[in-house]
């Protein structure tokens, strides 16, 4: 060996060492901080720095993305002044691109997807969304399709062309008194909302999809008693939520839009539940519940953590892959299943009468 590289060798020997101890405490660091309270839930676990999820014997596991929210779009046709995933970009995903990302969730073990926006029926009006219901049905074998739409742009066409792959449509509504909905914002022109409520309902029993409705209980409907017509539509289930605020979206400086005059508290949406106790297909849903329950992609496939009362993205999966990205999610799976999140979700298995 030459002499320089012999007086050379205990350096580097020493830099060795102390990229090691290090990488040592980098990674211990790591560790600590994405310890969860938060972000990879299931059991006791954190994450590594690598992104993998770890259990307390230091086991690599992995939160599973049994049920996925796409609000593929941010635009609407609809100014509803508490909604809380506003159109702050114009941007959606090529179809292929799309379609990629939808593969990689089921590979990872999603079982059922929700499409929604914005107004998910607005891109392309309808014909974007009917592929992608047609492509997770048909050839991703999904057991479960779901669509939420304000039901403002659904024609009967849609149906005839792809209801035949889509297990569960959700209209909004909020209210059965135009008036409610006009100060919501929940409409559009002179559309009544209640009319095209009421059409899809048909529409729905025709061509064999089950029918949902989503409500939001806010100060302008909280007082409202919806049992008679909830009953007489009769929908599969009810989801009835309580107004929450995020930052950034309907709340902040920088939010589209200012629900804090739709906000109620949690005894206000305790009383307007116990006034519709008698309503079978009820599911409420408080802020508690809801904020970290949802795995929710954006138009960009990021996942988004609403742990800190605003949308924190992760990374997209088509960039990182599903098991790093959803690390980052904030995903509550015990309040996940706790608030009925796994539920029959499959037409072929709800034995409806059509």
């Amino acid at each position: 060996m030459p002499f320089s590289s012999a007086i050379a060798s205990p350096k580097l020997l020493l830099q060795l060492f102390i990229s090691t101890i290090y990488c040592i405490f980098e990674s211990a660091f790591s560790k600590l901080r994405y310890w969860t309270t938060g972000a990879c839930k299931g059991t006791k676990s954190f994450v590594s720095a690598a992104g993998h999820k770890l259990n307390e014997n230091n086991e690599e596991t992995a939160t599973i993305p049994t049920s996925v929210n796409y609000h593929f779009t941010r635009k609407c046709n609809y100014k509803c002044g508490f909604c809380f995933h506003t159109a702050k970009t114009s941007f959606v995903l090529p179809l292929e691109e799309a379609k990629r990302g939808l593969k990689l969730l089921k590979e990872s073990g999603m079982e059922k997807i929700n499409f929604s926006g914005g107004e998910p029926f607005l891109h392309e009006r309808g014909e974007f969304l009917g592929k992608l219901v047609q492509y997770c049905k048909q050839d991703l074998q999904l057991p479960s399709v779901s669509i939420v739409s304000n039901g403002s742009m659904i024609k009967e066409k849609w149906f005839q062309k792809y209801g035949v792959y889509l297990d569960i449509l959700a209209v909004s509504c909020d209210s059965f008194d135009e008036a409610t909905n006009q100060l919501i914002g929940r409409t559009q022109g002179r559309k009544s909302h209640l009319d095209n409520l009421y059409k899809i309902c048909n529409w729905c029993q025709e061509y064999k999809v089950a029918f949902k409705i989503n409500s939001v209980i806010n100060t302008f409907n909280t007082d409202e008693d919806m049992t008679e017509h909830i009953n007489q539509l009769n929908p599969v289930r009810w989801k009835v939520f309580q107004c929450l605020v995020i930052d950034g979206e309907n709340a902040g400086e920088s939010a589209l839009r200012e629900a804090e005059r739709f906000v109620i508290s949690d005894q206000q949406f305790q009383e307007f539940l116990d006034r519709h106790s008698s309503v079978s297909c009820l599911v409420p849903e408080s802020n508690e519940k809801m904020r970290n329950s949802y795995l929710i992609l954006d138009e960009y496939m990021r996942f988004l953590d609403c742990r800190e009362g605003r949308k924190d993205p992760s990374k997209s999966i088509l960039d990182v892959g599903v098991e790093q990205a959803i690390c980052f999610s904030g995903f509550d799976e015990k309040m996940f299943l706790k608030r009925g999140g796994k539920y029959v979700w499959s037409k072929a298995d709800m034995k409806l009468e059509w």
